[in-house]
């Protein structure tokens, strides 16, 4: 039974001390002094390592179960292709990290099973790592709408649970190429720098999202050869896309923005909406789609809790003789007001037009209806949709049910959280769920 393996380097080239790393003793040691280690005559000079937990995925969900898991005494190895740990927690939040948000509920998660993140969300919760943050004397300040962010870097974070992991006694192999895992007496991991056994394997390695920091489907390999099923994936919380007929008045509002309603179905967010050169953006889009599918189209409300019918009948009873973008621009981006304004045909001042005109295009306004072709994909999605199934997995635990010893934790799972903190949320609980059992 075995994956892929990864392309950070060649299986079987030993990283040199700027790519391999331990919580245990200094990097730069010579390798043969290393924990767990042991020369034999085989031809790579090595033999197995051994630890009780291998985890796979040096993000924020690995590094929480590494931390947790060597807090009970187990011997934990963390092992990513990427040449630092928390990567991704380094660019979140535009550098400060947006690490959870106060109202962590089932409902602001996308999954096939929403209430399957409960347990380990309730085990270990906002509260909980808000604690930590403050334990390590990170100061924080909430943005909007529970979001809660560092006042200072996101390195912060990072640093937190390195210290935490050097204190666990956690071995870190970073710059480290992951190849098949198998059962062998437990199990067996091929990486870079060598064959490694372990009681329990922990895979922590994300979805697809953000390609060019190294995302790969690694984690959903290993779930497939263990005949584990797969929610079909697809990018989520990411910019959504329009055809050319769309963007010709698209294009010349790149740059707007406005607070806006965006639905999709009976699902909606009251956030910013920002046109672009490709379509739309802005967080309110980035959250609807994730419950957005190809072919159904999304509406906008230019001005929530406005109605922008009453709006113009009102401006007309009262200055008939203004036109129709002298309104609009009162209530939106004056380039949006003149592009609505050419699009509408109203040529005269408003005195001009009955009022069942003025109502139809008012509620345009509040329900204009667009259908998206496709989004900008994986390469500037936030996170992956879908996933590893929740049915096959221990909500307490996170530990298969098929495969004993074996877990997935954080984004490789089909659980997928709003904008805003919730899948950092997801990563610290589900970490912490698996670090106490495997």
């Amino acid at each position: 039974m075995s994956v892929p393996k990864t392309d950070a380097l060649p299986l079987g080239d030993a990283p040199t001390g700027a790519v391999f790393t331990q919580g245990r003793t200094d990097p730069q040691e010579d390798i043969a002094k290393k924990p767990g280690l042991c020369k034999t005559g085989r031809g790579d000079g090595w033999a197995a390592m051994r630890f009780d937990v291998v985890i796979l995925g040096a993000g924020a969900a690995g590094m929480m179960a590494a931390i947790e898991a060597g807090r009970r005494g187990r011997r934990v190895l963390i092992v990513d292709h990427a040449r630092a740990v928390g990567e991704k927690i380094r660019i979140s939040g535009g550098g400060r990290c947006n690490f959870t948000n106060l109202g962590i509920a089932a409902d602001r998660f996308v999954s096939q099973n929403p209430r399957f993140a409960l347990s380990a969300l309730k085990r270990y919760s906002q509260w909980d790592f808000i604690a930590r943050i403050e334990q390590a004397g990170i100061a924080w300040h909430e943005k909007s709408l529970g979001q809660l962010f560092c006042d200072g870097s996101a390195v912060q974070v990072i640093d937190m649970l390195r210290r935490d992991m050097a204190a666990a006694g956690v071995d870190v192999w970073t710059g480290c190429a992951l190849g098949p895992v198998r059962r062998a007496a437990g199990f067996e991991v091929e990486t870079a720098r060598g064959l490694v056994h372990a009681e329990s394997v922990v895979v922590a390695t994300g979805g697809k999202s953000i390609p060019k920091m190294g995302a790969t489907g690694y984690g959903y390999d290993i779930a497939r050869e263990f005949g584990l099923p797969i929610v079909e994936t697809r990018p989520g919380l990411v910019p959504l896309t329009f055809a050319e007929q769309e963007l010709t008045w698209m294009v010349p509002l790149a740059g707007v923005a406005l607070p806006a309603r965006v639905s999709c179905g009976k699902v909606g967010f009251d956030e910013a909406v920002l046109f672009t050169h490709r379509g739309l953006s802005g967080p309110a889009v980035l959250q609807i789609s994730s419950y957005w599918r190809e072919g159904q189209a999304v509406q906008l409300d230019l001005a929530p809790g406005l109605s922008m019918a009453r709006t113009l009948r009102a401006a007309k009873t009262a200055t008939g003789r203004q036109a129709l973008r002298s309104v609009l621009a009162r209530h939106l981006p004056e380039r949006l007001a003149r592009t609505l304004d050419d699009a509408s045909g109203l040529t005269g001042p408003l005195a001009e037009y009955a009022g069942a005109t003025l109502d139809k295009i008012g509620a345009r306004l509040n329900a204009w209806e667009l259908v998206p072709v496709g989004s900008e994909g994986y390469r500037t999605a936030e996170v992956t949709l879908g996933g590893v199934a929740t049915d096959a997995l221990d909500a307490r635990t996170m530990q298969t049910k098929s495969v004993p010893g074996l877990f997935f934790i954080g984004e490789v799972v089909d659980v997928t959280g709003w904008l805003g903190g919730y899948n950092f949320q997801w990563a610290w609980s589900s970490g912490w769920a698996a670090g106490q059992v495997a």
